[in-house]
């Protein structure tokens, strides 16, 4: 039996726009309904869990009982608490229990600096602060996502976390900047998600990540929340070598390939090698003819293979084709052990219209150009990325520097 209000203690007064907001998928401000509340009643948390029995309150340090919320409608719980201490949910799903922090009761995850250089387009470490990653705030471990998106009316996260349903992780507004944000506690890598958005116009999108750094394997298309980056180079020879080796009067050749199709694997005439078979196969290759460069094909994640890498979407991922982003790490480095430095075609000119990526992305010409004229590129069936805005341009920028900077 759940608890009812404590005596002397009102019952919550829910606004219920806010509630038949959430229930409809509309909440453009979830942390002015869920989570903690301070009322003059008490302290009151909200929390959205369809399809469970019921949700009780713990301390998280103790994990004593603090209340049980009572159910308000279709999923909403509402009910005061006895603390005003740090808690865990602990939610009775038909065949389960699960116990989890709440995600609206963190508070704001960039920092205004943060907000600043990305609206000024100079933040040069986009994949730090922008897209997902795993985390650890206030001691919880967990996966915070944040993407731009001005022009929205709700942004979401979405994933098979939570089936798929843009209710349960509605993300904050940083208003000054246009970016959407939210910390969802216990979450790991390896997690598929993608962005749930009200357009401009009320239209519903659902978009990959602009700032993801891995990917599902095409023809799928969701995101995928990236393992820490960890990877032990062995090129240091060629790291204290490249500045002598470079020099514009120093002797190069350039092997270029698209690494999709310059070897197929046996018995398998439409198959793809990946990082670790290229790099046992290629760099002996490169070294017999005598090549001191390879220059590979954009391999950034991209829909369609016949583009051959030149209609990317995911400027920071590395196509899952080929295998994990350290994957790539190896085959740069066994390619610096054998002497030869990486270039990579890089294409920071258009991108494709599929509706997953960037195209109309918050419900308006965010990355392209809103005039026609300037923005498609009729030849290519392609947007043209608005490179006048600072947003954009330096998304562009950042992306370069992470790949010199990360492989």
């Amino acid at each position: 039996m759940l608890n009812k209000t404590p005596p002397g203690h009102h019952h919550d007064e829910v606004d219920p726009a806010l509630v038949e907001a959430l229930l409809h998928g509309r909440l453009a401000d979830p942390f002015a309904l869920l989570g903690p509340h301070n009322t003059p009643s008490g302290r009151i948390v909200r929390t959205f869990q369809a399809g469970a029995e019921a949700v009780e309150v713990l301390a998280r340090n103790s994990h004593e009982p603090l209340g049980h919320l009572t159910p308000v409608k279709r999923g909403l719980f509402s009910g005061f608490v006895s603390s005003g201490e740090s808690y865990l949910l602990r939610i009775h799903w038909p065949a389960a229990v699960q116990e989890t922090e709440d995600p609206y009761s963190f508070g704001p995850i960039l920092g205004d600096m943060d907000l600043h250089l990305f609206a000024e387009g100079t933040h040069w470490h986009l994949p730090e602060r922008f897209g997902s990653a795993v985390t650890e705030i206030e001691g919880v471990q967990g996966v915070r996502f944040a993407v731009w998106a001005p022009n929205a009316q709700r942004v979401s996260v979405i994933g098979d976390f939570n089936s798929w349903d843009g209710r349960r992780h509605p993300m904050r507004l940083r208003h000054s900047a246009g970016v959407w944000e939210l910390f969802v506690p216990r979450l790991a890598a390896g997690e598929r998600y993608k962005y749930e958005i009200i357009g401009a116009h009320g239209d519903v999108l659902q978009k990959a990540d602009p700032l993801a750094r891995a990917t599902e394997r095409p023809p799928a298309t969701a995101s995928v929340v990236p393992q820490p980056f960890e990877f032990r180079w062995s090129d240091a020879d060629w790291m204290e070598q490249r500045a002598t080796r470079q020099k514009p009067d120093a002797p190069i050749t350039i092997y270029e390939l698209h690494a999709a199709s310059w070897l197929r694997p046996e018995n398998d005439s439409t198959g793809t090698l990946d990082w670790i078979a290229l790099a046992e196969k290629l760099v002996p290759y490169l070294t017999d003819l005598g090549f001191t460069h390879v220059e590979l094909m954009p391999i950034m994640e991209h829909p369609f293979g016949g583009s051959w890498g030149y209609q990317p979407l995911s400027q920071f991922a590395p196509s899952a084709r080929f295998g994990e982003p350290h994957e790539f790490a190896h085959f740069v480095d066994a390619c610096h052990r054998a002497g030869i430095g990486v270039i990579l075609d890089w294409v920071p000119a258009h991108f494709p219209t599929d509706a997953y990526g960037l195209a109309r992305f918050d419900g308006t010409p965010l990355y392209e150009h809103a005039d026609p004229r300037e923005g498609y590129h009729h030849d290519w069936n392609t947007y043209i990325y608005n490179l006048g805005r600072r947003e954009v341009a330096g998304f562009l920028l950042a992306s370069a520097l992470y790949w010199l900077d990360t492989f």
